[in-house]
């Protein structure tokens, strides 16, 4: 008769293993467990949503105003300009014409051609008193009235040009600068930021025909070549470069309040864009990165909360381009793409919801 002990050690045995089975169960279960959590926690068991960016950088925070309904944009060329021009200043005066003013040609050289334009072509009627680009022009009582601009050296000139293309000097700004956007709200123009020729600058300038300008905000930091629009009787202030920089800031200015402030943040850095507003909704188009080559095809929505949602895309990469709000839609003259070509195309931009 054999001795008892080895059945006593093989049944301790067998219980260790069952007791190191359950815990190895129980250890699986807890990793799935967790593992489900961080999946939901992440948004995982479908297809990935973008939410609109906000201010912070984050996606949608708790207590944010709705974001507005995601529009897209369609983009064909429907006319050419006479010849290749960039960083030319318009300005719509007239349900479907707009006047193009100045910017630089193919050789790099600037012009001071003044162009009245429509979304099928343009027709040289006048020229500026000098050749510049960077400028930028806004409408008031139907007449045109440019701001700034350069050469080698910025210029302080306020230039107001008639819906016939006849220029006159109509003000000074208080300092020399190009780079400048501006755009009209009521009877005032309101000029953002620029570049005196040494400094950049990081003004809101206010100016009406017959006054000096004044400085109604300060920027929290020097901007030139943004993206400016006027929505809801608000400035909206996208991009720009500051110092050697790109920037994502998307800025709202009350010129009723003079309350200004960062409302959100573009999905990357972007300057020499441009924009115009339709509908409750400014749209940015193209601009590049703080490369000289960084062009992109990209269209924006920024709506007044500053939720930036992607809208669509230009029909090839381009920056510089001349933008006006025209006949329900958006056309964009000339700028240049990440070649380094001229553009001569005058392309039509429409919105639809998705």
């Amino acid at each position: 008769m054999s001795s008892p002990q080895p059945h006593r050690a093989t049944r301790r045995r067998a219980a260790r293993v069952r007791t190191r089975r359950k815990r190895a169960l129980l250890a699986l279960a807890g990793l799935a467990v967790l593992a489900a959590i961080v999946l939901l926690a992440s948004g995982g068991g479908g297809g990935h949503v973008a939410k609109p960016v906000t201010a912070s950088g984050a996606s949608g925070s708790k207590g944010n105003a709705p974001a507005p309904r995601a529009a897209s944009v369609s983009v064909v060329q429907t006319g050419t300009l006479p010849a290749p021009i960039q960083d030319a200043a318009a300005a719509a005066v007239s349900p479907s014409r707009f006047l193009l003013m100045g910017g630089i040609d193919q050789a790099e050289a600037s012009v001071s051609d003044i162009l009245s334009a429509t979304a099928t072509g343009a027709t040289r009627v006048g020229a500026l008193p000098s050749a510049l680009h960077d400028a930028s022009a806004s409408v008031l009582s139907g007449a045109a009235y440019l701001f700034g601009g350069g050469v080698v050296e910025s210029f302080s000139g306020i230039t107001r040009v008639s819906a016939s293309g006849a220029a006159q000097p109509a003000g000074q700004l208080p300092t020399p600068a190009s780079d400048v956007a501006s755009v009209a709200i009521g009877a005032t123009i309101y000029v953002v930021g620029g570049y005196t020729g040494q400094t950049p600058l990081r003004t809101i300038l206010a100016w009406r025909p017959g006054e000096s300008a004044r400085v109604v905000a300060t920027l929290p930091k020097p901007l030139r070549y943004a993206a400016v629009a006027a929505l809801g009787g608000k400035l909206l202030i996208a991009g720009g470069t500051s110092g050697e920089a790109a920037s994502r800031d998307v800025y709202s200015f009350d010129p009723t309040t003079r309350a200004l402030a960062r409302v959100g943040l573009l999905p990357t850095e972007l300057t020499h864009a441009a924009a115009a507003s339709i509908g409750g909704t400014m749209y940015v188009f193209g601009g590049r990165s703080a490369a000289a080559d960084g062009q992109t095809r990209r269209i924006l929505a920024v709506g007044p909360d500053g939720t930036v949602h992607e809208a669509g895309l230009l029909p090839r990469a381009l920056s510089d381009v001349a933008a006006v709000a025209l006949g329900g839609g958006v056309v964009l003259a000339g700028g240049r793409d990440s070649a380094g070509r001229v553009q001569d195309t005058i392309l039509t931009a429409k919105t639809g919801a998705v």
